[in-house]
């Protein structure tokens, strides 16, 4: 039998090498970024995410009550009536208090119905601790998500260093203690945006875990707050991107199937995040189109306004310059992220070239696109930047990318290589040690460069949530100074009521009463002990010293820069302000004395003791005592004001516009009480025969 001919050998053709995930155009393939460490640095990611998870949790559980609180824990308390009666109650659906119906609900029903399950109430710590949990949760969520995207960029040593970076920003990890607004938002958008870099990646045909990854990130931030919209514009804009990236203008024609599953894919995305964020927002349900629309606008000029301290001076928040967010942004970030985050944009090209560009273009865009769109629109902000926290997180990747290309220029030059391993290490270091100092209220920081809280303090605010109002709390209970056992009641004077009522109404058995009073007339009031953080304290106070007052009985700091004081009360200013109100005059004027040689530095008794010396007819006395207020505390507006009026009745008539000049320009607040001024000042040119002078001063009045 005869064999078979063997087959010809032949020459075994080369595989086809694999598409790039971003399509076939050349510019588009990328060296990939896996290494074969890649397996060992995703088990350090792991562990450094499970004990960031832990830390931040533990943190959070010390952490004092967001001021805020008063209007969350309404909404919450509405939301979870809302949905157990139906929606029978529809008291969430209009909240005139803090316009809380503009917020998506998802937080708030979440620990809502966890605390109703545990019966916890508001006035219950663990009520507290609980939303802290929560809070703390998503912020190492945002931390994650954001790793997790610069893995997807660079690979797993990108995704540890931009975990460190997150968990190492003093602000970012202070908010994720007790914010519960802007920290799901920023965990909302850090999902969606990680996940939308994996879809494009897979697309066309991506897997249902990715696009399930996106309909949950965006609902999340959608049902936070009203700008989650802005995903939606993200995910039509990046989908357009990448589709121009595979396939080019000519494939909108020639390939109309693609641009059908791109259209599709794209469109259901966005509708089922939609429709999942309205089952937590009861507002928006009621005119799923409208209503969002309303709240987006209400948002974008942030029409609840305030009085904010910027650059030493108090302003309204829709007075703020143009820059007002950039200005705290580079003030509160630490060096690694600035540092990093304008690095990286010099090296911008570098980036493109060496990974691949969609999710670059994401990470970018995404960090800095809402910040100079706030800048364009005038947007009104408060309370630092943190209504932007959302687009901190890319930065961290954009600065990570940074540090990683330094490294690799500097590849042959180990003193180099080493040297920004020190550099960058030392940068980590300043704000860790500053978390570490304080980690009740870390969210206070603010880097070298603007001379840390020291630089900061009387110029911008720190505690502008009254975070530390606990600790104060805490103070006066390890003082023995209240306790649920006490005989007798004691009261708490403070401008963030509702924080203490929270803190002292159940603990303490009802043996401790909260009573409101403003800082700027705090002893109208009779309080055994004054809990007054910064917030409400203006710029030219702190400046002056003249707080903590010789009042105060204990500080509460952060490396050493006073956040709140502890006050005495009762003695002779209380009397003073008992006499004033019964108009005994001469007797307020005795006991204001008594109380300015004691306590020279008290500002408001000096002011007190110039009303009742114009109310016995001695402007000159009165005049004395107005500029004793100032002298405390210099820049004093109602020293300045009362000094006029001295001025005024007591024919100084120059030297009171020059007061009430100086008042107005430091305070408007004031301007109605000035307007009268003038208008007597006016009065009294008249009946000197100077008509037209008076009459100058009526128009200056009418522009006040």
């Amino acid at each position: 039998m005869s064999k078979k001919p063997a087959k010809p050998i032949r020459q075994q053709a080369s595989p086809k090498p694999k598409k790039s995930a971003y399509g076939p155009s050349k510019w588009l393939e990328r060296p990939t970024t896996a290494t074969d460490k890649d397996g060992f640095y995703e088990k350090i990611f792991t562990g450094l995410s499970l004990a960031i998870l832990l830390i931040t949790i533990v943190l959070a559980l010390g952490s004092g009550i967001n001021g805020d609180d008063e209007y969350q824990n309404d909404y919450s308390t509405k939301l979870v009536s809302y949905y157990s009666t139906m929606g029978a109650d529809s008291s969430a659906l209009n909240i005139d208090k803090g316009k809380m119906h503009y917020y998506g609900g998802f937080f708030d029903i979440v620990t809502g119905f966890t605390n109703k399950a545990l019966g916890l109430t508001w006035q219950d710590a663990g009520y507290h601790s609980v939303r802290h949990i929560f809070n703390a949760i998503f912020g190492v969520l945002a931390m994650l998500f954001t790793a997790l995207l610069a893995k997807e960029i660079a690979g797993w040593r990108a995704a540890i260093l931009t975990l460190l970076f997150m968990f190492l920003s003093p602000r970012f990890l202070g908010d994720s203690l007790m914010n519960p607004k802007d920290i799901p938002f920023a965990a909302g958008y850090a999902i969606a945006l990680y996940f939308m870099a994996l879809f494009f990646k897979q697309m066309p045909a991506p897997q249902w875990k990715t696009v399930l990854g996106i309909v949950l990130g965006m609902a999340l931030a959608i049902a936070t707050r009203a700008g989650g919209l802005l995903l939606v514009a993200f995910l039509f804009l990046f989908a357009g991107l990448d589709f121009l990236m595979k396939n080019g203008i000519s494939g909108l024609t020639s390939d109309s199937k693609t641009v059908g599953k791109y259209a599709a894919w794209t469109f259901g995305i966005a509708i089922a995040g939609y429709v999942l964020a309205l089952l937590f927002w009861p507002f928006a349900m009621q005119s799923p189109i409208s209503n969002p629309l309303e709240a987006l606008g209400e948002f974008s000029k942030l029409g609840v306004k305030i009085r904010v301290l910027f650059a030493g001076e108090n302003v309204m928040s829709d007075e703020t310059p143009w820059n007002y967010a950039l200005q705290w942004i580079w003030r509160t970030i630490p060096l690694f992220s600035l540092i990093g985050l304008l690095g990286g944009l010099v090296f911008l090209g570098n980036f493109f070239k060496k990974y691949q560009p969609l999710p670059v273009f994401m990470a970018v865009f995404a960090a800095l696109f809402p910040l100079f769109y706030i800048i364009y629109k005038d947007s009104i902000l408060h309370d630092g930047w943190r209504h932007l926290t959302f687009v901190y997180p890319t930065m961290t990747v954009v600065a990570a990318l940074f540090y990683l290309e330094m490294e690799a220029k500097l590849k042959e030059n180990k003193i180099g290589k080493y040297l920004i391993y020190g550099v960058v290490g030392l940068m980590m270091l300043e704000p860790a040690v500053f978390i570490a100092r304080n980690a009740k209220f870390p969210y206070v920081y603010f880097n070298p460069l603007a001379g840390g809280i020291s630089g900061a303090f009387g110029n911008y605010e720190t505690d502008y949530w009254g975070v530390s109002m606990k600790q104060a709390v805490d103070w006066l209970e390890a003082e023995g100074k209240i306790s649920p056992t006490m005989k007798d009641t004691v009261t708490i004077g403070t401008s963030f009521s509702y924080v203490a009522h929270a803190y002292v109404d159940k603990k303490f058995n009802g043996k401790v009463q909260v009573t409101y009073v403003k800082f700027a007339s705090r002893y109208e009031k009779a309080w055994d002990y004054g809990i007054f953080p910064s917030r409400y304290i203006k710029g030219p106070h702190l400046h002056s010293g003249a707080w903590p007052n010789k009042r105060t009985l204990h500080t509460i700091t952060a490396n050493g820069i006073p956040l709140t004081a502890i006050e005495q009360g009762g003695g002779a200013v209380f009397e003073g302000e008992k006499a004033l109100k019964a108009q005994d005059f001469q007797g307020a004027v005795t006991a204001f004395q008594q109380e300015t040689q004691q306590y020279p530095d008290n500002e408001q008794a000096w002011l007190k003791m110039a009303m009742a010396y114009l109310n016995l007819g001695n402007p000159a006395e009165a005049k004395n005592a107005a500029s004793k207020a100032i002298e405390a505390v210099p820049g004093d507006t109602s020293g300045l004001f009362y000094k006029g009026l001295a001025g005024l009745y007591g024919g100084d008539l120059a030297g009171a516009a020059l007061d009430f000049q100086a008042a107005i320009k430091l305070d408007a607040d004031i301007a109605p009480n000035i307007k009268n001024a003038y208008e007597r000042l006016a009065q009294s040119y008249d009946q000197q025969g100077n008509a037209a002078t008076a009459q100058q001063v009526r128009e200056a009045a009418k522009n006040l």
